[in-house]
This record gives structure tokens, C-alpha cells and sequence, in this order.
């Protein structure tokens, strides 16, 4: 649930933005439809803020009926303005989040198909797609999201993200070969973790994009994990990517290594990637 919640405060951070983004124009009188987008935002953001607040005590129940009362709130504005992209941008956003990602898609087509040029639209779209099982539909979406905001670094995330997932199916259609297909899933991690250096989810997924290769680069893998292992500070932090680095080294051969990093983990919550470690050593050590 926490996880919902965050991944919905993240979204009504966004529509926020989208809905203010006329106050950053040349200044003209507000329309009634962006007044009643405005507060519409302000609820979903305030509501969930609420929600979060709340954690472990919060009223799932209540936390429904007062989502579907802005989910009503958005159909009565687009029913009343019904060429107002901004609305559908935000309708469809908060619905794809609420799990209703069929008619999220449906909503998001109709925003770009009153305006074409707001990437996060295309994003959306696509994203929403591969989450309904539709990976070939989905790459020009999210490929026009690119297009349109090449600097976005979630782009380029949701773009290697996409190409692993649906390999098999962009290599039957004849889109990419195997290697192309490597090729471009591994610059897409990179280049969103090249464009958002702090965002240590980015660093790490690019890291585990060299395990998805046909041929494993373990050595950079290797490098990757120990830059990012200087950068980090708990605990938890360097005994998980010093799980990474004995996987590596065991990869390639180096159990000794290997078992020099596995041996000083204690945090409870790495045990089992611990005891399976310990065990493939152990057989390791039989060959």
C-alpha cells in the first residue's frame, strides 16, 4: 500500500506541474476549466498526502470512495470542457495509477490527440501498454516521448525497461537482432543514469542491464557495482552490492574473492541472497 501511495503522490506531484504550467506563460485570465483543474489536483494531492500520513492505519475503504470522487470530478470537467488536454493528461495519469490502465490508454489517446506534443502523454501511454501485455505497441509511444524530451532520463528508463521485457517479441516482428536489441537496452540505462546522477535506482539497473546481455559483460558489471558501493552509506546499502560483486566474481571464477565479500554480510534482510551465494560457492568449490 505504501508503495501505491508513493507512486500516487508522484503522479499528482507531476499533474501539479502540468496544471500550473499556464501560470508560467504570459499572464491572461484563467479559464474556468483550468480553475476546476487546479482544484481537482489540489484534492488528489491533499488526499493522498492524507493517505500517506495515515501508513499502516489508513482506511482503505475510505481511501476508495474519496478517489472515486475525484475520478467523478475529472469526468464531469472533461464532459464540460471536452477539448481541454490538460484534463486528460491528468485523468489518465491518476487512472493508469489506480490500476485502470485500459482506460487510462483511452483517456491519454484522446489528450494526444488534442495536443501531440506533450511527451509525458506518449510516456504514459506506452508505459501503460507494456503493463497490459502490449511491448511492440508499445516502443513508438514511448520512442515519441524521447523524441519530444531527450534530456527526460525516466524515458530512456522506460525504454530499456521496455526492450527486456518484450525481447522476444521485438526479435520475432524483426524489429532488432539480438545484438541491436542488446545494444540499445543497455544504452537506455545508460543514458538515464548518465542524465540523472543522483538517482541511484537508475546506476543500479544499469549495472544489472549487463547480466541481461547474450554474452554477460561481468567485467564492467563489476565496475559498476564498486563505484556505486564508494558512493553509498548504510549498511544495507554496501552489504547488498557486496552480494552483487561476490555474484560477479563467482561468474567469473574468482570464488576466493568472491567469498571475502560474502562472508562479512549480517543484515537479516540479505540472508537468503546470502545462504544462496554460500551454497553456489560450496558447489563451486566441489568442481
Amino acid at each position: 500500500m505504501r508503495i501505491f501511495l508513493k507512486t500516487l503522490l508522484l503522479a499528482a506531484a507531476l499533474l501539479a506541474g502540468l496544471s500550473l504550467g499556464a501560470a508560467e506563460a504570459p499572464a491572461r485570465a484563467e479559464t474556468m476549466a483550468e480553475k476546476n483543474l487546479k482544484d481537482i489536483v489540489a484534492r488528489q494531492r491533499d488526499l493522498l498526502g492524507r493517505a500517506e500520513k495515515e501508513g499502516d492505519h489508513l482506511d482503505v475503504a475510505w481511501l476508495r470512495g474519496e478517489l472515486q470522487s475525484v475520478i467523478n470530478s475529472y469526468d464531469i470537467l472533461i464532459q464540460k470542457s471536452p477539448d481541454f488536454a490538460a484534463a486528460y493528461v491528468a485523468y489518465g495519469m491518476l487512472l493508469g495509477q489506480v490500476g485502470m490502465t485500459r482506460e487510462a490508454v483511452g483517456i491519454l489517446l484522446k489528450a494526444n490527440q488534442l495536443d501531440k506534443e506533450i511527451p509525458v502523454v506518449k510516456n504514459e501511454i506506452g508505459r501503460f501498454l507494456a503493463e497490459d501485455g502490449k511491448l511492440v505497441e508499445a516502443l513508438p509511444w514511448i520512442m515519441a516521448a524521447i523524441d519530444l524530451e531527450p534530456q527526460q532520463p525516466l524515458y530512456h528508463y522506460h525504454l530499456g525497461k521496455l526492450l527486456i521485457e518484450g525481447r522476444d517479441d521485438f526479435i520475432k516482428t524483426g524489429q532488432f537482432t539480438r545484438a541491436a536489441l542488446d545494444k540499445a537496452m543497455l544504452q537506455a540505462f545508460a543514458r538515464a543514469a548518465e542524465l540523472a546522477p543522483k538517482n541511484f535506482a537508475y546506476a543500479y539497473r544499469q549495472a544489472e542491464a549487463y547480466y541481461d546481455l547474450e554474452t554477460p559483460q561481468w567485467d564492467d558489471a563489476l565496475a559498476l557495482w564498486r563505484k556505486l558501493d564508494a558512493g553509498v552509506e548504510t549498511p544495507l546499502e554496501h552489504q547488498t552490492l557486496w552480494l552483487h560483486q561476490a555474484n560477479v566474481l563467482l561468474k567469473q571464477g574468482k570464488t576466493a574473492e568472491a567469498r571475502a565479500l560474502v562472508a562479512p554480510v549480517t543484515e537479516l534482510t540479505l540472508a537468503k541472497q546470502k545462504q544462496t551465494l554460500l551454497d553456489q560457492l560450496g558447489k563451486a568449490d566441489e568442481k
